[in-house]
């Protein structure tokens, strides 16, 4: 049985992407014996231009690295070996890998009729490879047309067919050629939960797709760690600063040749138009190619100051120039899946990507019928940084494919099954046929202490980690960091899938920037703090901040009381006081982020002074530091212990030894008690005459202790008619975590792009 891969995920931003797996080769694994027979398994890779090498690159030092287990051919064919593409077969070589088989299959024409023709060609030549290299399985990667006569050959000469990228959505001839590889290939491996959707709805068999990601994050992720600068000079110029150059990639579109060179001179002409330094990468080889090379030489963009344009650029340098790039620009599959990772600022123009799943990062300008459109976008866009999607993969793809090559059993008949319908709803198969756990990285941030989580869409917590919460700024984020990077490690050997990361916090919070706008006086140094840049540039998740009582009633609507119920309040009774309005299911937030402050509603005007500078607050009278005030006096006194009762000399005296006071008979203790309760109460009183919600719950380590003075005081001082409202004690145990876990499970399981 396959032993689980144990990865700390910073070990993969460290070094070479060899490296990375020469590591992983190291651990002793075991392969299932197979009839006894225990061969290494020979996989062909085919690889036909430069953009599926940069998926296929990976997968393939991920094989070299494991000789024992595998053999690998290589099969080069297509634009990789024609001189006006970059020759870029020799990429291949310079990564060290063999080349087999070279295939020229490419008829040059750049029309349809060619793409036609080169098909029949690769048809004509790959069944003398395929009969010498005798592979028992072939990686084909995506929906281009020579990857159509890679699948087409291989199942007709019964050779098992592992396809990558199945089941997504563009917008081009490229949809029906990757679903028709689909139909072909006996393995997937899709990159997105929706894809791994569509290849069960296409009636594939479940238990032969693996949910992985795409290969390319593995590499993508530990871009921003590398030296650059000499990248961007070497590309486009001495002069050009980082964040101040746009990167071009546009391809024709073959189901509209005309319409998509008419695109692509317009955005020459906004590019030339919004003046910074551009380099234009040319197209690739599909019919109308050579009409788009004609473009960029009648405006002459070759000899232009501001533009620089290349065949090829190496993927490692590549994706260097895209994630310190203002922007991207053009049509390509690049620019709304691998981009996003780094946050960098897209514009997709027109249809070829019109299904593709998309972070916030890219904007669609579907219609690119003027140049005023395209200058439009590139003013909006340029410059911005987004948040850091990781919607196409995690950086673990590669070993969860080796995996899945390694639990293939040859002896298995080799004619695909067919689901008619689908019987399993929302199937994600790892290789040990183990569900991988959708879970969210929850962090609360409290008074005392810092507590991170990795809680799963039911609400369970697998694992939690506490520790002081530090007194200065520096401390307390670089602690963060370093908890939320240990718990992502962690998730991958428990075999959860982190979606993001949720934040619960004390103070006035903007959501919408992830900003901490005042916090409390018990979190000091954490004003104007902006909490989500961090976190998503060193995870590279998606990460959401909202104020800790918003939390607990964002808590209680996924997994609590509040569940199903249009409109509730919670009351959270802690070291302060605080609450979350929940109005026609959405939580309310309030115009400057100061919505259900419920701690600061006064109900009394001569009260004790509360820590928000104000007097007579809930707060002041039913908070624990209320309590702890009050406990103090009272021992101060000698009025607090009574029999049975001890505090050591070296413990502070808090609201706990109150509470134990008052059980014990302490009448004065019960008195502050009562008080407390009644302070409470009335402020519930208050929250039923404004709100009128149908649920109260009273959520934090006090509630249990004010339920029953609560109801007394809304039975005295109620209106009539919502005195039948129903006040409970919430039976979640950390509402703040879960709380801080439903923003990200809730908004990455409903999101539609």
């Amino acid at each position: 049985m396959d032993t689980n891969v144990e990865l700390h995920r910073e070990s993969c931003y460290l070094g070479p992407h060899e490296l990375y797996f020469k590591k992983l080769s190291k651990q002793k694994k075991q392969v299932m014996e197979k009839n006894g027979n225990n061969r290494k398994l020979r996989v062909c890779v085919a690889t036909c231009n430069r953009a599926d090498y940069s998926k296929l690159a990976p997968i393939m030092f991920g094989i070299k690295t494991e000789p024992e287990f595998f053999e690998l051919d290589v099969v080069v064919l297509g634009s990789h070996l024609i001189d006006d593409y970059g020759n870029t077969y020799r990429m291949i070589e310079q990564d060290d890998f063999d080349i087999n088989t070279r295939l020229h299959t490419i008829v040059r024409g750049e029309d349809e009729a060619a793409m036609v023709e080169s098909v029949g060609l690769a048809l004509v030549k790959l069944p003398d490879v395929l009969n010498r290299l005798k592979p028992d399985i072939m990686i084909v990667h995506g929906d281009r047309f020579d990857a159509l006569a890679l699948a087409t050959s291989a199942a007709l000469m019964n050779i098992r067919i592992l396809h990558i990228e199945g089941g997504e959505v563009s917008g081009t001839i490229d949809d029906s050629i990757r679903h028709a590889i689909t139909k072909l290939a006996h393995y997937h491996v899709c990159c997105t939960r929706s894809a791994e959707q569509h290849l069960i709805s296409m009636c594939e068999d479940h238990d032969r797709i693996l949910l992985a990601g795409c290969p390319s994050y593995d590499k993508l992720l530990s871009a921003k760690n590398k030296d650059y600068m000499s990248i961007i000079r070497m590309w486009l110029g001495d002069d050009v600063k980082c964040k101040d150059y746009i990167v071009a990639l546009q391809h024709p579109v073959t189901t509209d040749i005309k319409h998509s060179i008419k695109m692509f001179e317009l955005t020459l002409d906004a590019l030339i138009s919004f003046n910074k330094r551009t380099l234009v990468l040319f197209p690739n080889i599909d019919a109308g190619s050579k009409e788009m090379v004609r473009v960029m030489r009648k405006k002459g963009i070759e000899h232009h100051p501001n533009f620089r344009a290349v065949k090829h650029v190496p993927f490692d340098q590549f994706i260097q120039l895209v994630a310190h790039a203002g922007c991207m620009i053009g049509n390509s599959s690049c620019g709304v899946r691998e981009v996003g990772a780094f946050g960098t600022p897209v514009i997709n123009l027109g249809t070829r990507q019109i299904g593709r799943e998309t972070g916030e990062n890219v904007l669609h300008v579907r219609d690119a019928d003027t140049q005023d459109k395209i200058l439009q976008a590139l003013h909006l866009q340029f410059g911005k940084q987004y948040p850091c999607s990781k919607i196409y993969g995690d950086g673990n793809a590669v070993p969860r494919i080796l995996k899945f090559l390694k639990s293939i059993d040859l002896q298995e008949p080799l004619q695909k099954k067919f689901c008619f319908p689908p019987v399993k709803e929302n199937i994600s198969q790892d290789i040990d046929h183990i569900l991988e756990t959708l879970s969210a990285l929850a962090v609360d941030l409290g008074g005392t202490n810092l507590r991170v989580a990795i809680v799963s869409m039911k609400g369970e917590i697998v694992k939690k980690y506490t520790q002081f919460n530090p007194k200065t700024y520096e401390e307390r984020i670089n602690l963060i960091l370093q908890m939320c990077v240990e718990a992502a490690a962690e998730a991958v050997k428990l075999n959860c899938r982190i979606l993001g990361v949720g934040i619960s916090t004390g103070g006035r919070v903007n959501p919408q920037e992830g900003i901490v706008l005042h916090s409390t006086k018990l979190i000091q140094e954490w004003n104007s703090v902006d909490l989500r840049t961090p976190l998503s540039d060193t995870l590279h998740l998606p990460v959401w901040v909202d104020n800790d009582g918003n939390c607990a009633a964002m808590a209680e609507r996924k997994f609590g009381q509040g569940k199903g119920l249009e409109n509730f309040v919670t009351l959270i009774t802690g070291t302060g006081i605080g609450g979350g309005i929940i109005h026609q299911h959405e939580l309310i937030h309030g115009s400057s982020f100061c919505a259900a402050e419920l701690g600061h509603l006064v109900v009394s005007l001569d009260g004790p002074d509360c820590s928000c500078g104000s007097h007579g607050c809930i707060e002041a009278y039913a908070s624990g530091m209320a309590l702890q005030r009050e406990a103090k006096k009272l021992h101060d006194e000698d009025l607090l212990l009574v029999e049975g009762m001890s505090v050591p000399k070296d413990e502070a005296v808090g609201a706990l030894h109150l509470i134990q006071a008052a059980k014990l008979g302490n009448a004065k203790a019960q008195s502050i008690l009562r008080t407390a309760g009644t302070a409470l109460g009335l402020g519930v009183v208050n929250i039923l005459h404004t709100m009128n919600p149908s649920l109260v719950i009273l959520s934090g380590v006090l509630a249990s202790h004010y339920i029953h003075i609560v109801k007394d005081v809304i039975r005295q001082q109620a209106l009539s008619s919502v005195q039948d409202v129903d006040v409970v004690v919430s039976d979640l145990v950390d509402p703040a975590l879960l709380g801080a876990a439903s923003m990200v499970l809730d908004y990455t399981t409903r999101r539609i792009h």
